[in-house]
């Protein structure tokens, strides 16, 4: 007898980021389609998809505009190695990228944590080859989260997730702000990590405004390194968090949004005068040893030039504008709900923080838990609910969300 998808699901998963034997004792939610904000599972129950898929989906399930682009590469070619050779959508790609973010180099990976570790990798050669081989210390933040490779791990500081694996991880300096950075700067540091404006798997916390642009007097001597993975490509009102300071950054991570939330796709991007350290001859060694089977591949780099494409088509910063304030009216009637003792925004990112619980009472997985129930999709962070919708959300469904929200409070606090 054939097993149905839920038994084949606990049979041979293994979820990330999931307690395993709370899993197998529940009913899986299996996605079998979407359109727009919405998805819907085998059995045919739709869901308002209001943490976009991991914050990754910007313009709603099945856009046409990048569905189509995704087709048209798929009649020429889906991926050809980018070692020793390019190709079209990586070169075009590359251009956008470099005139969107002032930064003119870019190298191509998989993800957010890959665009780190190659960040990472990249400032600690470049060093080398500028002659100051002890620069190989880096600094990061209290909370920071930039990914689950090993590199990105150890800049990671939420215990939680990065306790365990710390015997495989190197030293960091740790920073809680701008006054420890300044005790932890010296001719030692290579790089310094931050998310800006808004650290997100921290609880969606909010740095103070014009720290981002300290942070970057600061580190005049050496390399700032912004990690714009959740940032990017509009979610804080603007295409990039840096924009908002008036910061370029040394070495930029982009990836989650980068496709449109369509394909496994990032990038990190450099000044030239990163770039120009590994230049010489063969003989120097000085190449960057890094590459990624799929870097650079045609499918991912198309729906990404289709997602740069419907930006402007579609004027999507400027009608973002409008979307940021819907959010906003509506965050703020969740302070008066039960149980609520935050609510943070950062353009289209909301965040409603319940306590105070200990994290082994499950609080957010219960209240999300309590959401899926009633058709709204998302994932908590600890204590925190996540609101970060696509950006085709409309009105009467924000409204739903928050409606849910409150309904959903109201059952489990």
């Amino acid at each position: 007898m054939q097993p149905s998808l839920a038994d084949a699901d606990h049979r041979y998963l293994w979820h990330p980021f999931t307690q395993m034997k709370q899993w197998l004792a529940e009913e899986p939610v299996i996605i079998a389609a979407g359109e727009g904000a919405v998805l819907r599972d085998v059995a045919g129950k739709e869901y308002i998809d209001a943490n976009s898929s991991i914050w990754a989906n910007l313009h709603g399930h099945r856009h046409p505009q990048i569905t189509q682009a995704i087709k048209d590469q798929l009649d020429r070619i889906a991926h050809s190695s980018f070692l020793g050779l390019s190709n079209v959508p990586a070169i075009e790609l590359a251009e956008r990228l470099s005139k969107l973010t002032g930064l003119p180099r870019v190298f191509y990976s998989d993800d957010g944590s890959t665009a780190m570790e190659v960040a990472l990798k990249m400032a600690l050669q470049y060093w080398q080859h500028r002659s100051q081989p002890q620069r190989k210390k880096f600094v990061a933040f209290t909370d920071a989260y930039h990914g689950d490779t090993i590199g990105a791990v150890s800049i990671g500081g939420i215990h939680l997730f990065h306790e365990t694996f710390k015997p495989l991880t190197f030293e960091v300096l740790r920073a809680g702000n701008i006054a420890d950075l300044k005790k932890l700067l010296s001719a030692e540091v290579a790089g310094v990590c931050i998310e800006p404006l808004i650290q997100g798997a921290a609880g969606m916390r909010l740095w103070p405004t014009g720290m981002l642009r300290e942070v970057r007097r600061l580190c005049s001597d050496t390399l700032l390194i912004a990690d714009e993975v959740m940032t990017g490509f509009g979610r804080t009102g603007k295409m990039f968090a840096c924009e908002h300071e008036g910061v370029t950054p040394d070495l930029m991570a982009v990836a989650k949004g980068l496709t449109g939330g369509y394909l496994p796709l990032a990038a990190t991007l450099a000044t030239e005068e990163v770039f120009n350290a590994f230049l010489g001859e063969y003989a120097e060694f000085k190449t960057f040893f890094h590459g990624h089977t799929y870097t650079g591949n045609q499918l991912g780099c198309a729906a990404a030039l289709a997602n740069l494409k419907v930006f402007e088509d579609e004027r999507v910063l400027e009608r973002l504008q409008g979307q940021i304030g819907a959010l906003k009216s509506r965050l703020e009637t969740c302070r008066r709900l039960p149980g609520v003792v935050d609510v943070r925004q950062c353009g289209f990112i909301g965040a409603i923080e319940v306590g105070p619980y200990r994290l082994e009472e499950q609080m957010g997985i219960r209240i999300c838990r309590a959401l899926r129930e009633r058709g709204v999709l998302t994932r908590p962070i600890g204590n925190v609910i996540v609101v970060m919708p696509p950006y085709c959300i409309t009105e009467a469904q924000l409204d739903r969300i928050f409606n849910t929200l409150a309904q959903s409070l109201a059952v489990v606090i």
